[in-house]
């Protein structure tokens, strides 16, 4: 070993233990709309009933230990509250309609879905949830247990908008609505907070005009003791082993590379595993740690430690080893439970050898 093993963290998504008392847009079978999830939530929870919070409390803290068991230093909670990763943050803002759905097509074409529709301004109307969330996981695990927040374009993106007609102020609003929620969770303890922002790879124009300011904004008054990160993921398959699924122009991390070394953020999540970037993109960043992304989430491959370990050692020759994290590409929803334990004991392997 030629330095101190390489710190490793998990991007969200884990897979729900199967008791977990709501639907999951992951787990939609082949056909069938994502709008069931979304339309089934309430109902699914009130099904549940008393019983529903202790159900999530016991799938957090099986996920959790299943990333410390592979040797995760910073595991999430898997996103197992979430029937979707950005909508369960705008169920707790006002200005959306959950009941009334609108049909859009989504991420350049790739697919079409029935999403929440903006009706009204974006408003903060509870502070707390995700407090509650992360103080729920941080009890099962003495490791720091990182949440994650949709960024402003990628929920704009992910909701229907028949309010604004106006990008910049909407993400400007969205931004406000979420930095309440980071601060609360900076007040409360919570060390690693990461803003999804997978629209940045494929609205760079966008991205630089007003996101990165938006992003900013999500993480305004956050103290320096709070690891702040941006995860900027190049596209999601519909289903496990898709291998035409759309994805992100690779040039996108290019342009996007000077504004955010510049930006208030301390981490920088990129893909690599699913489809290798020219590495002198590391050297862009000058300032910034890069989460290096290392397994792919859409293939059931298992990869070797020794490919894993090489990727990273080329990785080392552009970017000094405090700057550099390892994780898998993006969210493991799409895996099954054992897969993703398998690959993300890969990771960890080949982070503490490389």
């Amino acid at each position: 070993m030629t330095g101190k093993p390489l710190t490793t963290t998990t991007i969200g998504a884990y897979p729900k233990p199967g008791y977990v008392p709501i639907g999951d847009w992951f787990n939609i079978e082949e056909g069938m709309s994502t709008a069931n999830a979304t339309r089934a939530y309430e109902k699914d929870l009130e099904q549940a009933g008393d019983a529903a919070e202790a159900l999530f409390v016991r799938a957090a803290g099986e996920v959790i230990a299943d990333q410390v068991e592979a040797g995760i230093d910073i595991p999430t909670d898997g996103e197992v509250r979430r029937e979707n990763y950005i909508h369960y943050h705008c169920r707790h803002l006002d200005g959306f309609d959950f009941h009334d759905l609108t049909n859009r097509v989504l991420r350049d074409g790739a697919y079409e879905a029935e999403l929440p529709t903006i009706r009204d301004r974006i408003a903060v109307r509870e502070t707390g949830f995700l407090v509650h969330d992360w103080q729920a996981a941080q009890a099962a695990t003495d490791r720091p247990v990182k949440v994650t927040v949709p960024g402003p374009i990628t929920i704009a993106d992910t909701c229907a908008d028949v309010f604004y007609d106006d990008p910049k102020a909407l993400t400007r609003d969205l931004a406000d609505a979420l930095n309440a929620e980071v601060r609360a969770l900076a007040e409360a303890g919570c060390r690693h907070i990461q803003v999804d922002e997978p629209l940045f790879a494929r609205k760079v124009e966008d991205a630089l005009a007003f996101g990165v300011e938006g992003l900013e904004r999500c993480f305004d008054g956050v103290p320096d003791t709070v690891t702040r990160i941006v995860h900027i993921c190049c596209g999601y398959p519909n289903y496990l082993d898709q291998t035409d699924y759309h994805k992100a122009d690779p040039s996108g991390y290019f342009r996007l590379a000077d504004a955010l070394d510049a930006a208030q953020v301390d981490q920088i999540s990129l893909e690599d595993a699913h489809r290798h970037n020219d590495l002198s993109l590391l050297e862009r960043f000058v300032r910034s740690t890069i989460i290096f992304g290392s397994i792919a989430i859409a293939s059931s491959k298992v990869e070797t430690v020794d490919a894993v370990r090489g990727r990273l050692a080329g990785a080392l020759d552009h970017i000094d080893r405090d700057r550099l994290v390892a994780a898998p590409d993006c969210g493991l929803g799409h895996l099954s439970r054992d897969l993703a334990r398998r690959k993300l004991a890969v990771l960890c392997e080949a982070a503490r050898s490389v």
